[in-house]
């Protein structure tokens, strides 16, 4: 019994746009991410899904209506949003992103919260998946902190491994990433 799970980044954001680390702060799609979320639709065509679990953060919820609105069924999840940088949401990246590879990994951001408690909140959710979606196709829109806590839950990967593989290092973007809940 397993559970395949495609795993889709929200499209881009006036942050991302500005290399800001957006983490909580709520903030919507772009204009080049509405179009991103759009394109996926055709991007995906081949692909089914049974449903779609989102973060409840605005450009999560807007890419997965952008993209499947009225095909599959959206279920927003709060558990599946961005690791919370407290007093850093909506910072530099040049200041969060050495954060979350070094003592932000187990030690919470000021205020905030480290990756280890974005893995708990992710393994939670797997949690329900394994008890209410066996063998069920699952999409999934989120952001970069709960796919990095796929690849360690699901891929066995250390956080250190998760990070240097991370596609975002080497602008390796691609429509989904597949993982396998056993």
């Amino acid at each position: 019994m397993s559970i395949h799970i495609t795993y889709f980044v929200h499209g881009t954001t006036p942050d991302n746009e500005k290399h800001i680390s957006s983490g909580w702060k709520d903030v919507e799609l772009s204009p080049l991410g509405v179009q991103q979320s759009i394109e996926l639709k055709d991007q995906t065509k081949g692909q089914a899904f049974d449903v779609i679990f989102c973060s409840d953060l605005k450009r999560a919820v807007q890419s997965s209506e952008l993209t499947w609105k009225g095909i599959y069924p959206i279920i927003v999840d709060a558990r599946l949003r961005e690791c919370n940088y407290g007093k850093l949401n909506g910072a530099s990246s040049d200041i969060v992103e050495p954060m979350q590879e070094a003592e932000c990994l187990h030690n919470p951001f000021p205020e905030g919260e480290s990756y280890e408690d974005v893995k708990k909140r992710v393994a939670d959710f797997l949690s329900l998946l394994k008890s209410e979606y066996d063998e069920r196709r699952v999409a999934i829109v989120a952001h970069k902190a709960p796919q990095l806590a796929l690849d360690v839950l699901i891929k066995n990967k250390t956080w250190e491994q998760a990070l240097a593989d991370d596609w975002r290092k080497r602008k390796a973007w691609q429509p989904g990433w597949d993982y396998t809940l056993n």
